[in-house]
């Protein structure tokens, strides 16, 4: 019954981040912003889609969510949630699932961004491996860590050079 409840917290969640992102993006763009054309971003859609329905396919097929969830896994994820969160609320408005920017503006340098470039990056990929050995899908977090790694070596670079170009303090 646990997995069940995460599962429905995870999607309920993912969809107020996309509402969340789209009220963002149209704030951002009635303010002049600029949307970065991202040819992988798509790909960063059905990743994150395919991974739910591989984390529901391959837990269920292993253990008909009848195992207990790890206590210690279960914490890390709680830990993580914590860190999302506060990555998102340090950016504000400026938060989204595309790269967005508005020209002249200040790079935001507040929570963990005053330490780490792109930690939501960082803790999306360390989500999909706990979330997927929370439910003992060891070939979901496989395929979907490796995916997002890659995803990131074409997100990341995108949104420096967008950073670089438009802001303020670069």
């Amino acid at each position: 019954m646990v997995y069940l409840f995460i599962l429905i917290y995870l999607i309920i969640l993912r969809v107020f981040e996309l509402l969340i992102a789209k009220s963002n993006e149209n704030y951002q763009k009635a303010k002049g912003a600029i949307e970065i054309e991202d040819p992988y971003y798509k790909h960063i859609i059905i990743t994150h889609v395919l991974f739910f329905v591989f984390l529901i396919i391959e837990s269920f097929l292993n253990h008909s969510w009848n195992r207990d969830a790890s206590i210690i896994v279960f914490s890390l994820f709680i830990l993580l949630q914590t860190f999302r969160f506060w990555s998102l609320w340090s950016l504000g408005r400026y938060w989204n699932t595309k790269v967005i920017v508005l020209p002249d503006a200040k790079v935001v340098d507040r929570g963990p961004y005053k330490w780490i470039k792109h930690p939501n990056y960082w803790i999306v990929g360390l989500e999909l491996l706990v979330i997927s050995l929370l439910f003992y899908a060891y070939i979901t977090a496989i395929i979907f860590v490796s995916a997002h790694l890659w995803l990131m070596t074409k997100r990341i670079p995108l949104e420096n050079r967008a950073l670089k170009q438009y802001f303020i303090n670069k």
